[in-house]
């Protein structure tokens, strides 16, 4: 099963989306901030690192630049509503997604989908 470590400082929006992903088939952790975050990459195995880019204490940025040293073979996608923060994202962390919010439950489920797609070819 495919394990993905979210981390979204809002709790609503972290409750959906460790709901529709649960229900997709994936294995959630969820924590509240970046450096809650960090203590699990260490101690455990993600396939797929889902946070959120502005948070309080660490940034999304962060968080992914600190997970690319504990965990390099992991994927990284980050949620966010702010523009410009998504083109920071995408300079610091090139091989990461960005979901731009607002965006449908099911968006987020089958960009996570096809991430993995090439993994899940063979396992029917």
């Amino acid at each position: 099963m495919i394990r993905i470590l979210l981390a979204e400082d809002d709790r609503v929006m972290r409750e959906y989306l460790t709901r529709a992903l649960e229900r997709s088939g994936y294995a959630v952790s969820a924590v509240d901030r970046g450096t809650a975050a960090v203590p699990l990459l260490e101690a455990e195995r993600f396939d797929l690192l889902l946070t959120d880019i502005v948070m309080p204490e660490m940034d999304g940025i962060e968080l992914a630049q600190r997970a690319a040293e504990i965990a390099p073979d992991m994927r990284v996608m980050f949620i966010t509503g702010f523009a410009a923060v998504t083109l920071r994202a995408g300079k610091q962390v090139p091989q990461a997604r960005v979901l731009s919010k607002p965006f449908h439950l099911r968006d987020l489920v089958l960009e996570v989908d096809r991430m993995f797609e090439s993994e899940n070819v063979g396992q029917n």
